[in-house]
């Protein structure tokens, strides 16, 4: 199949350099504002260079991958539905809810398959741990924790357009334990504060936080954020049921330190980067996607789906401003 993918930063060559591994892959069509990093992903993988979304479309490819800057999200996922062209859409399907809202209105009757990027869906670790809930292994569930630490905060360019670090950073959190648990949040309890670089809080944004969740069964997930984890790139997930406890990232490059007499575990050089911990999970989920414009599979993540997720986010976020509990139901009729 030919794949076009539009947006070359970071996580789009990423995704270029997976997609051009990948054995369903014949050719790329590849775009981007700048047009050297165009040119750049075009040399280094083969793939045909073109200066606009309008170009992808017009090359004849079966499926599209939008790695673009947010505010070119909504624009580029209903180009790709118009076109009858399957997308995938790295996370979030737009700046805010509402506009999200919008998006959804607008493809929910187009008979095109939208894929929204949350990765974690497609770790190993989580993909078991979804099991065990789903298998009943674990009995009723009580707590739930989920963790994203960061080693080092982002640019304060991007800090300052992020919507802050619940809609950017623990709305990965927020979607995995909604996926694994097959429950929907029904409260949240959000608290935060700024402990390292300034300009975080000048942007209105805190740089460590948490987040108590009650699910809809009563089950508490706990959620736990920060910017700064100088040890490295930190993520887990821990379910604790009446029959069993599990935990996903309790492996050998886990960037925390023992200090247990004689205790070796982890041995291993520690995560630092999102793509390092996620490299395998984010060549399932392109694999996946592949599966989705070949017609075998339904989308794996959907922009319902993703907007689930937006809401705990506003929730979360109210919570933080206003320092009281929000239930979810609040921040969906105010909108």
């Amino acid at each position: 199949m030919r794949i076009g993918i539009m947006g070359l930063g970071r996580i789009g060559a990423f995704h270029a350099e997976t997609l051009a591994g990948l054995d369903a892959v014949d050719s790329l069509v590849v775009t981007d504002p700048v047009a050297a990093a165009t040119a750049t992903a075009a040399e280094r993988f083969g793939a045909t260079a073109v200066d606009s979304p309008e170009a992808v479309f017009a090359a004849g490819v079966d499926g599209v991958v939008i790695a673009a800057a947010t505010d070119a999200h909504p624009e580029l996922i209903l180009a790709a539905v118009k076109a009858g062209v399957p997308v995938f859409c790295e996370k979030p399907v737009a700046r805010g809810v509402t506009e999200s809202l919008e998006v959804l209105r607008a493809v929910a009757d187009g008979g095109v398959e939208v894929h929204i990027g949350y990765n974690r869906r497609f770790d190993a670790g989580c993909v078991a741990a979804r099991a065990a809930v789903v298998s009943g292994e674990l009995g009723p569930l009580h707590t739930v924790r989920s963790t994203t630490l960061d080693p080092a905060p982002p640019p304060a360019a991007y800090v300052a357009t992020s919507g802050g670090i619940f809609r950017d950073c623990a709305v990965h959190d927020f979607d995995i334990v909604r996926w694994v648990t097959g429950r929907e949040v029904t409260e949240v309890y959000a608290t935060g504060g700024n402990r390292g670089a300034d300009y975080i809080r000048v942007a209105g944004d805190v740089d460590t936080a948490s987040a108590l969740l009650t699910l809809d069964d009563g089950t508490i997930a706990v959620i736990s954020n920060s910017r700064h984890n100088a040890r490295g790139y930190d993520v887990r997930l821990e379910l604790h049921g009446m029959k069993d406890s599990i935990a996903v990232g309790l492996e050998d490059r886990l960037p925390l330190r023992s200090v247990e007499p004689g205790a070796t575990f982890p041995a291993g050089t520690p995560h630092d980067f999102f793509m390092d911990r996620f490299a395998d999970a984010y060549r399932a989920e392109l694999t996946a996607f592949t599966e989705v414009v070949a017609g075998t599979r339904r989308s794996p993540c959907t922009v319902a789906d993703a907007i689930e997720a937006s809401w705990i986010a506003e929730a979360c976020t109210l919570s933080l401003r206003e320092r009281r509990p929000v239930r979810l139901e609040e921040v969906r009729t105010a909108v």
